[in-house]
């Protein structure tokens, strides 16, 4: 872990292997996002002519083709347009105007006990005697099947390993207080989306036949839903990563308390979301497919704050579920929080 940019995959899987709970660095970094920023060329900002850079335009394009796919749906000509829309529409994120929001708060808090909004660790005092059962193998086994299949789900509806709020929070309600005021009338227009999204899996489902609509959508769908709970499962959970509580928390220390995992030939197949993780936290809006090139620039200057792993994720999964169940504070910092497991 912490391998600089320098050095060659050999040495840097050599590094992994033999200090897997290596703690990162966490004092305040030799450097600045405007440092690091004047570091990566200028075109990697940038966005091509089909990527509009202008948020409310991207989120019109949506809202034109749910609109055009629901008027068309008795048509093959709309059902091939909302289908196509339905998939963008779930593999960015369903309901997306609520997950791009609390996504966005998740960036801005990161690394936080108190604000971050997913993959919230538990303190030691706030696990139940079940945790127990779940630490033997069977219970690990029951554990990631839960988290790969009900994951996200769970947490669109009832903000399972989230931040904890005064009153229920979910994704679906407007008036939930993951949301601002501002936000409600998109989260509304989410809500309706997905109506038409249910309405139109009926008439599919109605038209083809339910094994048609399982093998083409209800299969895929829980394949997206697994991996995008294992991947960023995985890129904010390790022995190695801090949390932080009350001011000991700052934004640049909690956006490099993640880390890049290697996925092999899928590190292409999901354009390198897997492997540039660290890069996208401290650059969110650069567009994915500069984040390679980024990346490259990023590691020799980051340095030991530059988090690595290229464990097998299947390997990987198991490891950190059964090594990062709670966290707590040492001796040398109250507000300074690392993962644990010894119930």
């Amino acid at each position: 872990m912490g391998a600089g940019g320098r050095m060659t995959r050999a040495e840097e899987a050599q590094r992994t292997k033999s200090s897997d709970t290596k703690r990162a660095p966490t004092e305040k970094p030799p450097f600045t996002v405007g440092t690091l920023k004047k570091a990566i060329p200028p075109h990697c900002f940038n966005r091509s002519v089909l990527r509009s850079g202008s948020y409310l335009v991207s989120d019109l394009l949506i809202i034109a083709a749910a609109v055009y796919g629901s008027t068309y749906i008795s048509n093959f000509e709309g059902i091939a347009a909302w289908s196509l829309w339905v998939a963008y529409w779930i593999v960015t994120g369903f309901p997306y105007f609520s997950w791009k929001y609390s996504h966005r708060r998740h960036h801005s808090n990161t690394a936080s006990l108190e604000r971050d909004e997913v993959f919230v660790p538990k303190p030691k005092d706030a696990l139940t005697p079940w945790w127990s059962v779940m630490q033997t193998p069977p219970g690990r086994l029951v554990q990631i099947f839960s988290a790969l299949v009900f994951g996200w789900p769970m947490y669109l509806a009832f903000n399972v390993s989230g931040r904890k709020y005064p009153r229920w929070a979910n994704h679906y309600n407007p008036t939930a207080p993951i949301f601002n005021s501002r936000e409600s009338l998109f989260i509304f227009i989410s809500d309706v989306a997905l109506v038409i999204v249910a309405y139109g899996l009926y008439t599919l489902g109605t038209t083809f036949g339910l094994l048609s609509l399982l093998k083409v959508y209800g299969v895929p769908l829980l394949i997206v839903n697994a991996f995008l709970v294992l991947i960023t499962y995985l890129q904010h959970t390790h022995a190695s990563l801090p949390h932080y509580t009350g001011e000991e928390w700052d934004w640049l220390r909690g956006a490099l308390s993640t880390v890049d995992r290697d996925y092999g030939i899928l590190n292409h197949v999901f354009h390198h979301i897997t492997d540039t993780h660290v890069a996208h936290h401290i650059f969110s809006t650069m567009p994915h497919y500069h984040a390679s090139e980024a990346t490259k620039i990023l590691k020799p200057i980051l340095g030991k704050y530059y988090q690595f792993d290229d464990t097998p994720f299947y390997q990987a999964i198991w490891r950190e579920m059964k090594e990062c169940v709670y966290v707590e504070a040492d001796s040398s910092s109250k507000g300074i929080l690392w993962y644990n497991n010894k119930l």
